[in-house]
């Protein structure tokens, strides 16, 4: 029903009158340029229902129903009627709010950098990042540590210099092993290591509280890249909305602050 108001609001496209006519149904006729404008409006859904259903040829029955109804809504005199009435203007009032919220909002998309930003805030909604797997060796001596890193520059091996000298018992156990590494769990130093390492890489000598720590980067899988970017583009859709909302915001508090209202008590 409400697809047949909107079709007799002001504003929408008129068929050309000298299209070949189709149907005259009781001295009204339905053209060829009405029927393909009213096709061309169908969502491809409803479309893809009536080439199921007869085609066209359904279409045009349904055009043909569609103006005998309103015919008879006319002879009855309903356009006249106060609800119907009252319905017109709530749904006039709907459509130019609609619009008007669409000019004051409606453009707002997100840039890279402000992305970049709210992505940063809310990566807890992103793929993992890259899994890596370290291992380490902590001694207590500055001097022990550049010793077992020359050794390992030259072939040496982790595992076995880890469960000989390593302090950390945990870890020595596997040789050095620490498994999968979770980004916030190391000291900053080490973190910023471990995220610049490249596989099989292992770190200069890196000084903590608890001694010095050799870091050794096992094995590094990046997330599913399309997966990374179907999510950051629903971020920036959500950025977009959130934008928009604080545009239209800011309109209402311009409006109020520049108008005179006074509420009854």
């Amino acid at each position: 029903m409400l697809v047949g108001l909107l079709w007799l609001l002001p504003g929408c496209p008129t068929p050309s009158p000298e299209s070949p006519a189709l149907a005259v149904v009781n001295g009204k006729t339905i053209t060829q340029s009405e029927f393909d404008l009213r096709w061309a409006e169908l969502p491809e859904p409803r479309r893809m229902h009536y080439n199921r259903e007869g085609g066209k040829r359904r279409f045009l029955d349904d055009l043909i129903t569609r103006e005998l109804l309103l015919q008879e809504a006319e002879r009855l005199g309903v356009e006249r009627g106060q609800r119907l009435r009252e319905r017109l203007v709530e749904l006039r009032e709907r459509l130019i709010l609609d619009e008007l919220t669409q000019q004051v909002a409606g453009s707002a998309e997100a840039t890279d950098e402000e992305l970049d930003a709210y992505v940063a805030a809310h990566r807890e909604v992103l793929p993992g990042d890259a899994e890596i797997r370290t291992a380490r060796i902590v001694v207590d001596s500055p001097a022990l540590a550049k010793n077992l890193k020359r050794q390992l520059d030259h072939g040496g091996d982790f595992a076995k210099l880890a469960a000989r000298f390593s302090t950390d018992k945990a870890s020595r156990m596997h040789g050095g092993d620490l498994g999968v590494f979770h980004v916030g769990t190391a000291a900053p130093e080490i973190e910023t290591a471990i995220l610049s390492l490249k596989t099989g890489m292992i770190s200069e000598p890196i000084k903590t509280e608890s001694g010095y720590h050799l870091v050794k980067i096992i094995s590094r899988e990046s997330p599913d890249p399309r997966l990374v970017h179907d999510t950051r583009e629903q971020l920036r859709r959500e950025l977009a909305a959130e934008k928009r909302l604080k545009q239209y915001a800011d309109f209402i508090a311009k409006l109020r602050a520049s108008a005179v209202i006074r509420t009854e008590s």
